[in-house]
C-alpha cells in the first residue's frame, strides 16, 4: 500500500503545482473514516482507495481525480455524506464522488436490477464527466486483484460476470487496453475455472520447450526493418489466457491449432514509417491473406490506431504484428486517460457519441433486463465500417444491418426508414454490412419502426429506439380499443356522458389522465362495473353482476401484433364472425367465433368485435392433399399465383403414397378471398383435397 508521502510525491512528480495540503487532507480523512473496517482479505479498508489512487496517479490523472479516488466509497462505507465531502473538498470532488459512489438500496435489488440500476447511475453519471468511469475502472480493477479473498463462490462469479459484461468493454471503449485485458483474465479466471488452468498448464509447458523462440522472432524482425533504414522498437508477448480461449470459442479450435498465440508490437517513430514498416514485413516473411486491419486510416470509435497484420514464420508458426507509433501506443493502452492533461484547457469532450447512444438508451429502455441487453450490445467490440455516400464514417457491431446504420446515423432517420441501398444496390433491409459498404438509406415522413426488425437488428441504439416505438403504437392502439369500449360502456348509463363526467372518472380511479383510463381499459385492468361507477357513481346499485356487451367493436385502423393478435389457432381472416379475448396487461386475442379453443373455455373477458371494411393483413392457413407426381406443387403455385396470394409458409406434414399432405400460410384479402382460392385448388387436378385450417 502506498504511504501518504509516497501518493503525494507521484503526484507532484507529474504536476508541481498540485495542492499538497488537499492531498494530505484526503489520505486522512478517507483513513479516518474507514477507522477499523476490514477487506475480505484481512487488510485495512482505506488501503483498497489508496491502491486506487495510486492507478491514477499511473495514469498522471489531475489532483480532483486522485482526491475523488481517496474518497470514492466514504459516502457508501462510512458515516460521510456528500455535503461532508463538499464541505472539506469542494463542489468538483463531491460530484465526482456521488457519480462513483453506488447508493445501498441498490444491494436490496435482485441480480439484474442492481446491475441495470447501478448502471443507469453510472451512466449517466459518467457523461457528465469522464473522469468518473476512470475512477470506477481502477476501482473495479483493484477490487478483481483481490477477489480471491473472497469466500463465497457465488458473489465471486456474479462480479466476474459483471466485470466480464460491463466493465472489460466499456474500458475496451475508452481504449484503456491494459485495464480491459487485465479485467478479462481475472474474471475468466473464476468464470471458467478449469479452462483456465487447462490453458495455463498448457502455456507453461510451451515456456519450459521454448528455446528463446519470442525473443528470436522479436530480433528477426527488428533485423528486416533495421536492414531497411528504419530504427523501431519490438517486443512480443504471449497471448493470455481468456484470448486464447475466446480464440478457440469463436474458430471451434483445439489448443494444438491455436498457432498465433504470441503477438508482437513495432513502435516506430511516425505514421510514414509505420506503413513502411507494414511493407517491409510483408515483403520479407509471408503474411495471413484476411487478417490485415488498418486502424491508423479509419480508428476505432475509443481513438485506437495501429495497423494489425498476421505472418508465417518458419512457414507453421503464426505471429500477430501490432505496428504504430510511440504516440499511437500511450494512446491505445490508455485511452482517454491518456489524453487527460492535468493543466486547465486540454481536456476532450466526456460526451463523446458512443457515450450519447449509451445515454439515450438508458432513457428509453424499459426494464433491468432491457437496459443490460441494450448497453452490452452498445460497449462490445468486433466492428466494422461503413459510410454514407457523403463520406461520414460509422462504426458499427458485426452483424449489422442497413437498419442500424440509419439508426446510428439518426434516430429519426431509423424511424422513417423504408430501404436501403448498399453500394448503390437495393437491398433487404436485414442485409448484413460489410466493411467499407456505402450505404444510403431511403426514407418516408410516413413510415415507423417495424416489430419485425427487432429479428435482425444488433446494435443496442436501434432495439431501444424500435422498443420504443412499438411501446407508445401499442399504447396508443389499446388505448383506441379502450375508447370504443368505454363509448359501449356509456351508451348503458343511464345519462349522457360528457368531457367534464370522463375527467373525473379518471380521477376517481387515480388515473394522470383521460389517456391513461382509455389504456387500462384496453388492457382489462379496469372491470366494466368499476368503470362505470367512476362515470356516474350510483348507476350500478341495480345492475345485474354481468353486464352483457350489446355491440361489436371494431378493429378497423388497428394493427395486427400490437393493439391485437390474431390468433394462431384459427388464423380468422376479415369476413370471419370474430371475438377478442382480453386479459390483464396482454393485448386482445383475436378468435373466429367457432374457434374450437373457445370450446375449450378461456380465463378471460370476451369483446364481440368486427373487422370493419378491414380487408388487409391476414393469414389464412390451408391444408392441401397433393397427388404424388411430378408438377403437382408447381401447379398449385400456379393457383396462388393467379389468385394473387402470397405464400409465406408452407410445410410438408405427411407423406402417404401416393399422396402427399401439406400445410401452408397464405396471405389474404378476406375470408371471399380465402374462399375463391379453395374453390380453385378443389378444380384442380393436381390436388386430392383442399380445406382451411
Amino acid at each position: 500500500m502506498l504511504r501518504q508521502y509516497e501518493l503525494v510525491e507521484r503526484v507532484k512528480e507529474y504536476d508541481p503545482d498540485a495542492d499538497e495540503a488537499l492531498l494530505n487532507r484526503a489520505y486522512v480523512y478517507t483513513v479516518q473514516k474507514h477507522g477499523s473496517q476490514k477487506r475480505a482479505s484481512g487488510d485495512p479498508y482505506f488501503s483498497h482507495p489508496v491502491e486506487v489512487a495510486g492507478l491514477m496517479t499511473d495514469l498522471k490523472l489531475d489532483q480532483e481525480t486522485i482526491v475523488t479516488a481517496l474518497l470514492h466509497d466514504t459516502v457508501e462505507d462510512t458515516l460521510a455524506t456528500i455535503e461532508d465531502v463538499e464541505a472539506n473538498f469542494g463542489g468538483e470532488v463531491a460530484r465526482l464522488v456521488d457519480g462513483v459512489t453506488k447508493l445501498s438500496k441498490i444491494e436490496q435489488l435482485t441480480d439484474d436490477e442492481r446491475a441495470a440500476e447501478n448502471l443507469r447511475k453510472f451512466l449517466l453519471a459518467m457523461s457528465e464527466d469522464i473522469r468518473v468511469l476512470l475512477v470506477k475502472l481502477a476501482d473495479r480493477l483493484h477490487n478483481m486483484r483481490t477477489l480471491h479473498h473472497i469466500k463465497s463462490p457465488d458473489k465471486r462469479r456474479r462480479i466476474a460476470r459483471e466485470t466480464m459484461d460491463i466493465y472489460a468493454p466499456l474500458a475496451e471503449r475508452v481504449g484503456m487496453y491494459e485495464y480491459m485485458r487485465e479485467m478479462q483474465l481475472l474474471a475468466f479466471e473464476q468464470l471458467e475455472p478449469e479452462a483456465f488452468e487447462i490453458i495455463e498448464k498448457r502455456l507453461d509447458d510451451l515456456r519450459k520447450t521454448d528455446t528463446g523462440q519470442v525473443d528470436r522472432i522479436a530480433l528477426d524482425i527488428k533485423q528486416a526493418l533495421s536492414e531497411a533504414g528504419l530504427e523501431v522498437e519490438v517486443w512480443g508477448r504471449e497471448k493470455h489466457p481468456y484470448s486464447i480461449w475466446r480464440k478457440m470459442a469463436e474458430r471451434h479450435l483445439p489448443f494444438e491449432q491455436v498457432s498465433d498465440i504470441m503477438a508482437f508490437r513495432v513502435l516506430t517513430d511516425s505514421t510514414e514509417d509505420c506503413y513502411r514498416a507494414l511493407g517491409i514485413l510483408h515483403s520479407t516473411f509471408q503474411f495471413v491473406p484476411g487478417r490485415f486491419k488498418d486502424y491508423i486510416s479509419t480508428p476505432k470509435n475509443n481513438g485506437y490506431r495501429s495497423l494489425h497484420t498476421t505472418l508465417f514464420y518458419d512457414q507453421s508458426m503464426r505471429a500477430e504484428v501490432q505496428i504504430r507509433t510511440r504516440d499511437m501506443h500511450q494512446t491505445n493502452e490508455f485511452g482517454l486517460a491518456a489524453h487527460w492533461a492535468y493543466k486547465q484547457g486540454d481536456r476532450p469532450d466526456g460526451a463523446v457519441g458512443w457515450l450519447r447512444d449509451l445515454i439515450e438508451i438508458v432513457d428509453t429502455s424499459h426494464d433491468a433486463e432491457e437496459l443490460l441487453e441494450n448497453t452490452k450490445l452498445a460497449i462490445y467490440q468486433d466492428r466494422i465500417f461503413a459510410f454514407t455516400p457523403r463520406g461520414s464514417l460509422f462504426q458499427l457491431p458485426k452483424g449489422a444491418t442497413a437498419v442500424d446504420f440509419a439508426f446510428a446515423v439518426h434516430t429519426d432517420l431509423g424511424a422513417q426508414t423504408v430501404g436501403a441501398k448498399i453500394n448503390g444496390r437495393h437491398m433487404p433491409l436485414r442485409t448484413p454490412l460489410s466493411n467499407g459498404d456505402v450505404v444510403e438509406i431511403i426514407k418516408s415522413t410516413k413510415a415507423e419502426p417495424q416489430l419485425s426488425w427487432l429479428g435482425f437488428v444488433v446494435t443496442g441504439k436501434a432495439r431501444a429506439a424500435i422498443r420504443r416505438a412499438v411501446r407508445q403504437k401499442e399504447r396508443e392502439e389499446v388505448a383506441a380499443i379502450g375508447r370504443k369500449l368505454f363509448d359501449e360502456i356509456a351508451e348503458r348509463l343511464p345519462a349522457k356522458v360528457g368531457r367534464k363526467a370522463t375527467k373525473e372518472a379518471a380521477k376517481r380511479l387515480e388515473y394522470d389522465t383521460v389517456e391513461d383510463m382509455m389504456y387500462a381499459v384496453g388492457s382489462a385492468k379496469i372491470a366494466d362495473r368499476d368503470l362505470m361507477e367512476a362515470v356516474v357513481p350510483g348507476s350500478t346499485v341495480d345492475l345485474p353482476e354481468e353486464p352483457t356487451q350489446e355491440r361489436a367493436i371494431s378493429i378497423k385502423g388497428l394493427t395486427a401484433g400490437v393493439a391485437f393478435t390474431l390468433a394462431e389457432c384459427c388464423h380468422p381472416v376479415p369476413g370471419d364472425r370474430i371475438v377478442g379475448l382480453r386479459r390483464k396487461d396482454v393485448g386482445v386475442e383475436v378468435h373466429a367465433i367457432d374457434c374450437l379453443e373457445l370450446a375449450n373455455g378461456v380465463d378471460a373477458d370476451w369483446v364481440d368485435l368486427s373487422w370493419g371494411d378491414r380487408s388487409q393483413g391476414a393469414v389464412g392457413r390451408l391444408s392441401t392433399v397433393l397427388y404424388n407426381r411430378p408438377g403437382t406443387l408447381a401447379e398449385m403455385a400456379g393457383v396462388f399465383a393467379k389468385s394473387n396470394a402470397n405464400v409465406i409458409n408452407l410445410e410438408l406434414v405427411q407423406r402417404d403414397d401416393p399422396f402427399h399432405t401439406y400445410e401452408m400460410d397464405l396471405e389474404v384479402q378476406d375470408l371471399a378471398h380465402l374462399t375463391r382460392i379453395l374453390s380453385s385448388l378443389r378444380a384442380s387436378d393436381a390436388v386430392a383435397q383442399a380445406d382451411r385450417i
